[in-house]
């Protein structure tokens, strides 16, 4: 089989349950946006595995668990017409344990009273990159939302998960020994 199909030569893509639409359709726009998220947090991974193996170790195995259950939210905003009921919701225990996992970042934290800025390591500001592109996710999300449904797990992981990389971003920071950058007014 041919990896080209030549059938979004048109501009035109299909969505889950065969509904064709045009390639900038929100729905589309808002997958392909957690498709890059996945993507960032991939590179994240790697480059985290290249720099501190050690750190690396507690962390990938979050990293796997999130880009598997970002693949669900991405099939959850790719539905179209008769595609509806074909993707299982994403389960209520993929909040949980992003909640605990936030939970448990934070409790490694010396408490700011001022905004972070990003930057400060490499390791930072990739997870600011991973931030920034979820909340843009999330907008989309909420656009399709709106117009068509989204499970509403998926809606809750993406808004949890920029906490995650805030808070992520924080501990490597410190556990890298590198300095916060911090907003001073």
């Amino acid at each position: 089989m041919k990896l080209y199909t030549k059938g979004g030569d048109k501009g035109q893509t299909s969505l889950i349950g065969g509904q064709r639409v045009a390639k900038n359709d929100i729905r589309v726009e808002a997958y392909g946006t957690v498709d890059e998220l996945t993507a960032h947090i991939a590179y994240f991974a790697d480059r985290l595995t290249l720099r501190c193996s050690k750190v690396a170790e507690e962390i990938i195995p979050d990293i796997k668990h999130i880009n598997s259950a970002l693949m669900t939210v991405e099939a959850h905003l790719a539905v179209g017409d008769g595609g509806e009921g074909n993707i299982e919701p994403l389960p209520e225990q993929i909040i949980i344990w992003i909640e605990s996992r936030i939970d448990s970042l934070q409790s490694e934290l010396k408490p700011i009273t001022c905004f972070t800025i990003p930057g400060g390591c490499e390791m930072t500001s990739l997870c600011h990159i991973c931030r920034t592109v979820c909340r843009r996710a999330e907008r989309r999300a909420v656009d399709v939302a709106e117009q068509f449904g989204v499970d509403k797990n998926s809606m809750l992981l993406l808004n949890r998960l920029s906490d995650y990389f805030y808070a992520l971003g924080r501990v490597l920071c410190d556990k890298l020994g590198e300095s916060e950058f911090l907003w001073e007014k």
